[in-house]
């Protein structure tokens, strides 16, 4: 067992040996399908602290001579499939986390460091089969499959930490793309390559260096989706084991959608409100928000209006092909969305080409982001949602509709209201702090058609459910006939409780008109 070279099973070990274990080994049946096929070249990014580096030590685990990893797969999924005996502990495997070679390098380039220490680590076990004075490892990989027809499996961690991390230095980027290209790229001793990041692979510039792998990433996981995070089953199980409310867990860290499972989690946030039995940011705290705020404040036109938008409840169109898949080279205001979604902070149905913020956790963190500067508008929006909300309960028309229209007046010079989409978006953000207690749901399935805003009290709250109607330049009791013409309360199965039902009337052009509003209080009702 080396240090690069068949690294060992100790990582995985580690992992099922943890209080939360989720069997991802499924993954495994289609690294096999794709072992010394055209598709070897397998590049998976995710935001950071998505299971990827966990996922690479599962693989060694598997592949890896020199151990026996039988036991540790006994039970689990891959166990099932055909090609578990086939391929496990059969190939050498070389693994290289990028980020460590990156910090250990100092002064040094990068893959200079690399080929020093890997191939000294290789020399343990082939030095028979290459001179003392070789240092290339791409020449090493070559002499001992030319010796010994040895195929090597490549896992690469952080591969695109160069990209991120030297942003500046485009002679750096190159020199290591060339570097992976002359490793990798029609090299016969490759059964498998699998590299994990946070960026996609391939528009550095015109340097297209790495055009042979199939790139899975955030805008489109393919058969790798349910290995992006914690699935719906999976959440559900974990609840139940640690009688933690499945709702409440969906509110804070659900919310990345694919087009086979729409419901991921992060699982980082998972596992840590699992363990604690409380709902927290877990994954948003282990870096700072100054890293969203630096690009929430790029100055694109419209990025700061769809920003906004998106804190409403409100979804943006956005054209993610654009991107150059690095930190630094902006256009437009969809290349910086697109970075977003890509480090976790922004969902994308691809189906829909749309993007918006998945859940609570993100939501706090865009919160907080604005809370430093820069967003005095809307800041004064979220502080007045709380006493809004408890204006709504308390069924106090008139201050909710003055509250709306102060609301309004404070955002009006980012969000434009010109229809009752964007209206609904307007009534999302000021009530913003509903969020605490509520799921919001916009266009929400009721009846015969769609009820703008929904709000569902979580489990923990002895709060009435919310369903509110929007109209331009009719009546907020039209509004509200709407709601009950329509039967939108219908849809509230499952809930019992209070129900209150809320008009709002919006009057387009006439800005001395004060917008109105009628609430309505329902009897207790038990759909169950």
């Amino acid at each position: 067992m080396g240090i690069y070279l068949n690294p060992g099973n100790k990582g995985f070990w580690e992992s099922i040996r943890s209080e939360i274990y989720v069997d991802k080994t499924g993954l495994i049946a289609h690294t096999n399908n794709y072992m010394n096929t055209r598709q070897k070249f397998i590049c998976v990014s995710r935001p950071r602290r998505f299971g990827k580096s966990m996922a690479l030590e599962m693989l060694a685990a598997y592949y890896s001579c020199g151990c026996d990893s039988r036991d540790l797969f006994r039970g689990k999924e891959i166990e099932r499939v055909s090609t578990f005996e086939e391929y496990l502990n059969q190939y050498d495997v070389i693994y290289l986390n990028m980020q460590q070679f990156l910090i250990r390098a100092k002064k040094q380039e990068v893959t200079e460091y690399l080929e020093r220490v890997v191939v000294a680590d290789i020399r343990k076990v082939y030095g028979e089969l290459f001179s003392e004075e070789e240092t290339n490892l791409a020449t090493v990989l070559e002499q001992i499959y030319s010796g010994t027809g040895r195929e090597f499996i490549f896992l690469v961690d952080e591969w695109d930490c160069v990209m991120r991390e030297r942003q500046e230095s485009e002679a750096q980027q190159k020199q290591y793309l060339d570097f992976l290209r002359d490793l990798l790229k029609d090299q016969p001793y490759v059964a498998l390559a699998y590299m994990t990041g946070i960026l996609p692979v391939k528009k550095y510039g015109l340097h297209s260096a790495l055009n042979m792998f199939a790139e899975y990433s955030m805008t489109d996981q393919d058969v790798f989706e349910e290995y992006t995070g914690f699935t719906e089953d999976e959440v559900q199980e974990l609840c139940a084991q640690f009688d933690m409310d499945f709702t409440e867990t969906g509110n804070w860290y659900d919310g990345y959608f694919f087009a086979k499972y729409q419901h991921i989690y992060n699982p980082k946030s998972v596992v840590e409100a699992m363990r604690r039995h409380k709902f927290s940011n877990y994954w948003t705290s282990t870096e700072v928000y100054d890293a969203l705020k630096i690009y929430m404040d790029m100055d694109f036109n419209g990025l700061r209006s769809d920003i906004v938008h998106m804190l409403g409840g409100g979804r943006i169109a956005v054209n993610t092909r654009s991107f150059k898949n690095d930190m630094r080279t902006f256009e437009t205001k969809d290349d910086v969305l697109t970075l977003l979604i890509h480090l976790g902070y922004l969902a994308y149905d691809a189906e829909k080409k749309e993007t918006f913020i998945p859940n609570k956790e993100i939501i706090e963190e865009f919160e907080n982001a604005m809370s430093v500067g820069g967003w005095p508008e809307v800041m004064r929006v979220l502080k007045a949602s709380e006493k809004l909300l408890a204006d709504t309960i308390n069924g106090d028309a008139q201050s909710v509709a003055e509250a709306l229209d102060r609301a309004h007046t404070e955002v009006s010079s980012i969000l434009t209201y010109n229809d009752e989409n964007s209206l609904a978006c307007g009534i999302g953000l000021a009530y913003y702090s509903a969020r605490k207690d509520y799921k919001m749901i916009r266009e929400f399935p009721s009846g015969k058609g769609f009820a703008d805003i929904v709000f569902l009290p979580l489990p923990h709250t002895d709060k009435p459910a919310l369903v509110v109607e929007l109209k331009y330049d009719r009546t907020a009791e039209t509004a509200l006939q709407q709601i009950r013409n329509r039967h939108y309360t219908q849809a509230l199965e499952g809930y019992s409780g209070e129900i209150l039902l809320v008009g709002i009337n919006y009057y387009k052009e006439n800005r001395d008109k004060l917008r109105s509003c009628v609430i309505q209080k329902m009897e207790k009702v038990d759909h169950m």
